[in-house]
């Protein structure tokens, strides 16, 4: 079975169980809506990843920790997309939760994806006890305050940003979660695949940047120009376009020499490369830029 179907086949199994009857209906679409379609499952399928590179001798395990990381990325763009946020109405190319279905359920979707995550984890624990509990530790971690993507939220509301830990707590927070779930989900430390993900997730970052910045809404199937409109910092005002594109590469280069020794490393320098092609077509787009 390939990763996006153990992703997927462990979304579903989590969702449905949050739909089991009696439950109030609409917040039950709501859930489904908010995962479906998935995007790119970017995040569970690098955890999945580090996991196979290791061994992946907890398959199960590895899969409830991709499943809670994804249902906690969901959760996030549910919030993110409300007014007293980004106000956006469009996400992954359809209406955004709060659209579709009003404030207040889509508040209630992100809060019920969220516990959702820790629960799948639960269930998971007979498989390893003690992994599972490292696993829950880490996505408490870089979902909450200091270190997670609720500190990244939170950045926003501060007259000055130290745009460094802005960034690794909004951005960079569940793709460390992810290669260090993965790498414990297969029995290994969590500490030696810390950089990997703070450098994918750095990245990521800078990509998102320039999206943000060079493509159209119909393109990303969400709006665009968020930056400059809620004035936040980002790489493409302080670098340039090319800067930008220069510092991306230059992030990826650092974060394949990091990966730790293990079994499937060469396998996940190659998945690495790869999945700085997906993030963005930057040479296309960048050769369209006057002036840059």
């Amino acid at each position: 079975m390939g990763l996006s179907d153990r992703i997927d086949r462990a979304i579903q199994a989590a969702i449905a169980r949050g739909q089991a009857r009696p439950s109030p209906g609409k917040l039950a679409s709501a859930l489904h809506y908010t995962v479906t379609p998935g995007g790119a499952r970017i995040r569970p399928t690098l955890l999945l990843s580090v996991s196979a590179a290791c061994g992946d001798d907890r398959p199960a395990l590895a899969d409830a920790a991709a499943c809670a990381l994804e249902l906690i990325h969901c959760a996030s763009l549910v919030h993110d997309d409300l007014p007293c946020f980004d106000d956006a109405d469009i996400r992954r190319g359809k209406p955004a939760v709060h659209r579709a279905f009003g404030q207040p359920l889509a508040i209630l979707a992100g809060d019920s994806l969220i516990v959702m995550a820790f629960e799948v984890l639960a269930r998971a624990a007979p498989q390893d006890p003690l992994r599972a509990a490292k696993l829950i530790e880490i996505l408490a971690t870089r979902t909450g305050m200091p270190n997670g993507i609720c500190a990244g939220q939170g950045w926003e509301s501060e007259a000055e940003v130290d745009l460094r830990a802005y960034h690794r707590a909004k951005t960079a927070a569940l793709f460390i979660a992810a290669t260090q779930m993965g790498a414990v989900a297969a029995g290994h430390d969590a500490e030696a695949w810390e950089d990997l993900g703070d450098r994918i997730g750095e990245a990521f970052q800078v990509a998102d940047d320039l999206r943000d910045a060079l493509y159209d809404e119909e393109t990303l199937g969400k709006p665009v120009g968020q930056d400059d409109l809620h004035g936040r910092p980002n790489a493409v005002s302080q670098l340039g376009v090319q800067g930008a594109i220069s510092r991306m590469r230059d992030i990826l280069s650092g974060a394949i020499s990091s990966i730790p020794k293990c079994p499937g490393e060469a396998h996940l320098a190659k998945l690495v490369t790869a999945q700085a092609e997906v993030l963005t077509p930057l040479k296309w787009r960048a050769s369209q830029v006057p002036g840059e």
